[in-house]
């Protein structure tokens, strides 16, 4: 069985200690050492899309071979704290969060405020890797209106117990490297297959795919009025939605996908 630890909330949102049971999973499809949220988005792995066996019997272009590789490239490099690129990349993504606040140290409970399950953040990138934080940086960057209104809970009716912003982009991130299937020398679904298409148009599709998703997360979390303990349904509704649109016969840009239209400068 595996067991998720729901503890050291950050301070802008209720504060709770419990252990909780979501569901089974092999450890090595765990995001971090105190993973909060299950794996039940994995289960049914590529088993729908079996009718398109005779379709994903393609031969990829000199250029998808080329980003695909790239992309592999970035899934493959772990977080290290005594890193200074990565230490850079961790006050940036600070600096676009909280502008008007100084940051007292790497270690440090302010983080908490982020959405980090501790003061230490790099304790949360262990199970996905620095794309982690690219795709938060990249987020913070290209779409401050979204990302600063998911981070501050702006829109909606909230949920007394919120889900961790923070930890909940991380499990974001590897729920899209999952399913487009970027662990395999190369994709075996639909969606998979496709999103290869798109990201030979334009390089930066997995960073644009990953703001598409949060933002998806988030509305999919109001419109089902969910709370804290509900974050695998929702994100499990996520992830189905963003198949279907991947499967979209119409769609040969990130820009084409219908839920491209949420993200806001």
């Amino acid at each position: 069985m595996f067991f998720c630890y729901l503890h050291n909330f950050p301070s802008s949102i209720a504060h709770i200690s419990a252990n909780v049971s979501l569901g089974s999973r092999c450890a090595n499809d765990m995001v971090g050492p105190r993973t909060w949220f299950g794996g039940i988005f994995f289960r049914n792995g590529n088993k729908r899309y079996g009718n398109y066996e005779r379709i994903l019997d393609y031969t990829l272009t000199p250029l998808q071979e080329q980003r695909l590789q790239m992309l592999k490239e970035r899934l493959n490099v772990p977080f290290d704290e005594n890193r200074p690129d990565h230490q850079d990349a961790l006050k940036a993504l600070w600096k676009a969060s909280f502008p008007e606040t100084g940051l007292t140290g790497l270690v440090s409970e302010q983080w908490k405020d982020m959405g980090w399950q501790g003061p230490n953040p790099s304790t949360d990138f262990r199970g996905c890797g620095f794309v982690s934080l690219e795709n938060l940086l990249f987020f913070a960057r290209t779409y401050p209106a979204s990302f600063r209104r998911i981070l501050f809970k702006q829109e909606g009716m909230r949920a007394a117990w919120e889900y961790p912003f923070a930890v909940a982009g991380i499990n974001i991130s590897f729920m899209l490297i999952r399913m487009l299937d970027l662990y395999s020398e190369r994709p075996k679904n639909l969606p998979g297959l496709n999103f290869v298409r798109i990201l030979s148009e334009d390089e930066a599709a997995f960073d644009v795919l990953y703001c598409i998703a949060f933002q998806m997360m988030d509305a999919q979390w109001l419109a089902m009025r969910a709370s804290y303990l509900q974050f695998n349904e929702v994100l499990q509704a996520t992830r189905i939605q963003l198949e279907r649109e991947l499967c979209l016969e119409d769609i040969h840009r990130i820009q084409d996908l219908p839920a491209y239209n949420l993200l806001y400068k």
